[in-house]
């Protein structure tokens, strides 16, 4: 019997289909919490914070930091969660169009991250993210969102006939395999700056007021759940932005519940590349902006160093569900299953920061909210990669725990996940929050 999607979910669906890339995601969050009376800061600007405040501030337009204010001393601590607005994909390359036999144009791109190619294959694509405009201020240009919304590109796949041992294995070069096309012109001319043509008409600006832009290709197909009775939801950028979502909704949700120790929503960059910029996990971002709560609350260096031993991180960022066909890459005895519950994830060479001691706290909190959980090891055989948990320790020496939700195809350009395990989670995390 066919079953009705819960709310958390269907609000999930429409967040992943109005965050096409890093930019949109945390302007998205930004309107979540501006509709939660949620008050927008400037970094640059001096803050002035009251306990139980509510409070955000983004960085590079494509990371976002959220926070309840504690009513208690400035060394009461920070309740903090953290996940990534960036998912892997294509990245459109500076004078990106080139003409074709035919009239046939195609843009020049590279690959961000890690993305599974052949499944960007013969897929509806379209174009977002941020262009910067000329202003009267060299050092402060003007910056502008910009989505087509509609299937404008399209990477076509090499037909069988011409390669019979395709399905054989087939090594793709990212630099000629991978390029999509965007239009068919009558004259070669009309090639020249095609995306930036592009770009002015859909933003209604002039051309030459365009200084540069950082535009991502997205799989135009919806959100959706799928299975015989709506188990699952399939979806490009489920990793992570399904845990940017789950995050901010516990924050909204408990965000006037009365607590000592400030909460914290902390949306990072980057994190598919490495974290390695100044809106990344692995930049001072989170750092300056607990040492900014705790001198707001008349806090100094002693109450701040007392406030990280007092805090705790939850990290979360997804993990791998069982594979139904190749249930012998997973561990043969922590294997996690898509709406078995919350994931924490472990690994004996710190890859993830959890250890027994952060393993136990979410572990209770989870049984606190009345929601499963389990647990992921690597198979010893196969390398495992890291989140954003080890490196925020290398900056801020917290305690805390990796973990995510199980899901199917990490880095396709549509992965699977559980319908169930979103709703768990979000429980999980306003029970952290409380």
């Amino acid at each position: 019997m066919k079953t009705t999607v819960p709310h958390q979910v269907s609000d999930l669906m429409k967040f992943l289909d109005n965050s096409p890339c890093n930019f949109y995601a945390a302007a998205n969050v930004a309107e979540m919490l501006d509709n939660a009376g949620f008050s927008r800061l400037d970094a640059s600007d001096k803050w002035t914070l009251t306990p139980g405040g509510k409070y955000y501030v983004t960085k590079n337009d494509s990371a976002i930091f959220a926070f309840c204010v504690g009513t208690g001393e400035a060394h009461a601590g920070y309740k903090i969660i953290t996940a990534h607005s960036d998912s892997p994909g294509f990245r459109i390359k500076p004078n990106a169009a080139m003409a074709c036999d035919g009239g046939i144009v195609k843009l020049n791109t590279e690959v961000y991250g890690g993305p599974i190619l052949y499944t960007w294959f013969d897929r509806p694509l379209s174009v977002a993210g941020r262009v910067i405009l000329r202003s009267d201020d060299p050092l402060h240009p003007r910056h502008a969102l910009v989505n087509f919304r509609r299937p404008i590109l399209t990477i076509p796949h090499l037909a069988i006939h011409f390669n019979r041992n395709v399905n054989d294995g087939n090594k793709l070069s990212k630099q000629k395999d991978m390029l999509p096309v965007i239009a068919q012109v009558n004259d070669p001319l009309e090639a020249d700056n095609f995306m930036l043509k592009a770009v002015a008409a859909e933003l209604g600006v002039d051309i030459n007021d365009i200084l540069d832009f950082d535009l991502t290709l997205y799989d135009v197909t919806p959100a959706m759940t799928v299975g015989y009775n709506n188990e699952f939801i399939t979806s490009g950028r489920i990793d992570d932005l399904s845990m940017v979502h789950a995050a901010v909704t516990a924050l909204v949700a408990e965000r006037d519940t009365p607590s000592a120790m400030t909460r914290i929503a902390a949306i990072f960059d980057n994190e598919e590349t490495g974290s390695g910029t100044k809106q990344g996990a692995a930049s001072p971002v989170l750092y300056n902006i607990l040492v900014r709560i705790n001198e707001a609350l008349g806090g100094d260096n002693e109450s701040l160093l007392r406030a990280i031993a007092n805090s705790f991180m939850v990290s979360a960022d997804n993990a791998h569900g069982v594979h139904p066909n190749y249930a012998e890459k997973h561990d043969p005895t922590n294997h996690p299953v898509l709406g078995g519950g919350p994931v924490i994830k472990i690994n004996a060479n710190c890859k993830y920061m959890t250890d027994a001691d952060s393993a136990a706290v979410f572990r209770s909190i989870c049984e606190e909210a009345g929601v499963p959980f389990q647990y992921f090891v690597n198979h010893s055989d196969v390398a495992g990669g890291s989140t954003l948990g080890n490196i925020l320790t290398s900056q801020i020496d917290l305690r805390g725990v990796d973990m995510g939700a199980a899901q199917w195809a990490m880095h396709s350009v549509r992965e699977t996940a559980s319908v169930r395990d979103h709703c768990y989670i979000i429980k999980a995390f306003s029970q952290f929050f409380k």
